[in-house]
């Protein structure tokens, strides 16, 4: 039996560890306390200041683009967005249901696109409807103590003044998605985040890290339903003395070497067309008009674009979306004719004197090779054969000239590779040789093919940038310049950051009488009644200029000389045409495609005529350049 001592000592061993249990407990509680309110105090204020603070972003307001005339092209205007923060909301049917009231909306579309993002967190808003009206804006902030949750956030939108004109250089913005974000921060590009608006496209993709500025923030207090009660000013002292507002970085402006002028002039000279016009500086390899048709609105990208004029622009056969001077080629059909008869002049294989009987047609070996004049031109010399577009002339000369010695003087002009603009998606063209076709087909190279090549058909390829760089090059003696767009970039203060320079990336070396005898039959193929574009002359200053034809598909010979008008459109040739003015003082050339427009005298011949009259008006011969009725050269 136990004593009494005996249950009095087991009774002080229960006390005693119980006291230690106790004793435990609180030391660790006391320990978590100091852990949490001493050691990680900061953290944890830091964690509840946030709660109590929401922290906004401040877009960067994207650079302007300006024209060389320092005219505005692209601006910025203040857009409205209603967001929609599932975890500030209380009473959600009710909400939803007037939100839609007021957004004109069905209450189960704002359900479904709430729906959508349910899986991201809670407190990350929801864009429920872009760009609303500033009617809305104010009903939302009217009723904001009715509906937590619901807020109206600004956005910096981008407004094009001149709309559809030059869309595809100028590009457009839009939200950035998580493939593009990916590839950039390939590049060490991470400044970019989800949700960024980016440049898609022209100028607005090329320059975007100039253009885009980098984003402030602000930080707002908020109740417990998430409704800002006022902005913090950072560094006021008290609870907020360590937050810091960030002011956004305004993005740099971009002045271009486009001139607006010109621009319009060939938009409207476009109308009703498919196809694109390039005009640039000859001296200079500026850039000072670029316009593709059919075109788009880029204003409406950056503003949510719907789904209807998105398909609009998808499902059109013309495509609208593809810049039809950089990235669409076309068979530059007679235009091609100048290098084949400089290649032919430069290699000793005829002279000025070199006369060939065209009587409508050329047959080598089994084939028989047509000339666009059905009963000929009777006997042809070389700048005859420019004024009259002679096919058969060409055919002659192809006989006698190797296809790689074509490319050589072709490539020297540009041609078959890009021409270095700083746009992006350019292609490349084609300037066939021997050894592209053998690796390419597997084949040897057939004499008959030079025919083609030597008139622009058959595999050769240009791109209306390309033409009018390769003729530039002919009215400036030799120079080929890289094509430059952009001409500086500058801050809202003035301040030059960055200006471009002309830059020659090849000197084609051309005797005289070869420069002189090409440029004569260009002047007389414009400034003469037998011309090919003698009805297209400009009244502002002499041109001199090339016609062509692209065919599209081919035809047999009783079908060649079948009225093109009369064929299915998409069997109708291309026209296309390039010339250069003033005549003895060369300043600009142009280049015109239009597709499926049969001839160039007709379809693009007054287009290039247009651009030329408008750049004439505004830049007048102060003696340099003769006005039209000259005596010629």
């Amino acid at each position: 039996m136990f004593g009494e001592n005996d249950i009095v000592r087991s009774h002080q061993q229960r006390i005693e560890m119980i006291g230690s249990a106790v004793l435990f407990c609180f030391a660790v509680l006391l320990a978590r306390l100091w852990y949490l309110q001493i050691y990680k105090g900061q953290v944890h204020f830091r964690y509840s200041l946030e709660n109590r603070l929401r922290k906004e972003a401040i877009p960067a307001p994207r650079g302007m683009i300006y024209s060389r005339d320092n005219v505005l092209l692209v601006h910025n205007v203040p857009r409205f967005d209603v967001v929609v923060t599932p975890q500030y909301l209380q009473n959600r049917d009710m909400t939803l249901e007037r939100l839609a009231e007021i957004l004109g909306m069905g209450a189960d579309q704002v359900e479904g696109i709430l729906q959508r993002k349910s899986r991201q967190a809670k407190y990350r808003p929801v864009t429920v409807k872009k760009n609303i009206s500033m009617k809305e804006v104010a009903i939302i902030e009217t009723e904001n103590a009715k509906m937590p949750g619901v807020s109206v956030v600004e956005f910096i939108s981008r407004e094009y003044k001149d709309k559809d004109v030059g869309s595809h250089l100028l590009g457009y913005i839009s939200e950035i998605s998580r493939p593009q974000m990916l590839r950039l921060r390939e590049r060490d590009a991470f400044d970019y985040k989800l949700g960024d608006f980016i440049g898609q496209g022209g100028i607005e993709e090329i320059m975007d890290l100039e253009l885009r500025g980098k984003d402030g923030h602000r930080f707002v207090e908020v109740d417990a339903r998430g409704r800002m009660r006022k902005y913090v000013e950072g560094g006021e002292g008290g609870l907020f003395q360590n937050i810091r507002n960030v002011e956004a970085e305004p993005g740099r402006n971009v002045r271009l070497t486009i001139d607006r002028d010109l621009q319009i002039a060939a938009y409207r000279a476009l109308e009703g067309k498919v196809g694109g016009a390039v005009a640039v500086d000859v001296r200079t390899g500026e850039v000072l008009a670029m316009v593709s048709r059919p075109s788009f609105n880029p204003t409406r990208f950056s503003r949510g674009i719907s789904q209807e004029y998105w398909s609009s622009l998808v499902d059109d056969e013309n495509k609208p979306l593809r810049d039809k001077t950089i990235q669409e080629h076309y068979a530059p059909g007679s235009t091609f004719k100048t290098v084949t008869a400089i290649a032919a002049l430069e290699e000793g294989v005829i002279d000025a004197g070199t006369l060939v009987n065209c009587k409508g047609s050329f047959r080598l070996g089994r084939r028989t090779f047509h000339c666009w004049k059905q009963h000929g031109h009777g006997n042809v010399n070389l700048v005859k054969s420019i004024r009259e577009s002679c096919d058969v002339y060409y055919y002659k000369v192809a006989t006698m000239l190797d296809i790689d010695v074509l490319a050589k003087y072709a490539r020297a002009f540009g041609f078959g590779t890009k021409t270095g603009v700083n746009l992006s998606r350019e292609t490349f063209g084609l300037v066939p040789t021997k050894e592209w076709k053998r690796q390419r087909n597997g084949e040897e190279w057939v004499k008959g093919e030079t025919l083609s090549c030597a008139i622009g058909q058959s595999f050769v390829l240009a791109t209306p940038l390309q033409l009018a760089m390769g003729y530039a090059a002919l009215a400036n003696g030799g120079r080929l310049h890289r094509p430059k767009i952009i001409k500086e970039v500058f801050l809202d203060s003035g301040r030059t950051v960055r200006s471009m320079e002309p830059e020659v990336v090849g000197e084609v070396e051309l005797s005289p009488e070869t420069l002189r005898l090409v440029r004569r039959g260009l002047w007389e193929a414009v400034n003469t009644s037998k011309g090919t574009a003698w009805w297209q002359r400009s009244r502002g200053a002499e041109m001199a200029g090339k016609t062509g034809t692209s065919q599209v598909v081919s035809f047999s010979a009783e079908n060649l000389f079948s009225k093109c008008e009369e064929k299915p459109y998409r069997h109708r040739h291309h026209g296309l045409f390039v010339a250069f003015a003033p005549f003895e003082d060369p300043r600009i050339a142009v280049s015109a495609v239009v597709e499926h427009g049969c001839h160039g005298s007709s379809a693009a011949a007054p287009i290039v005529r247009d651009v030329v009259e408008a750049y004439m008006r505004k830049r007048p011969p102060g003696g340099g350049g003769r006005l039209a009725g000259g005596r010629g050269p």
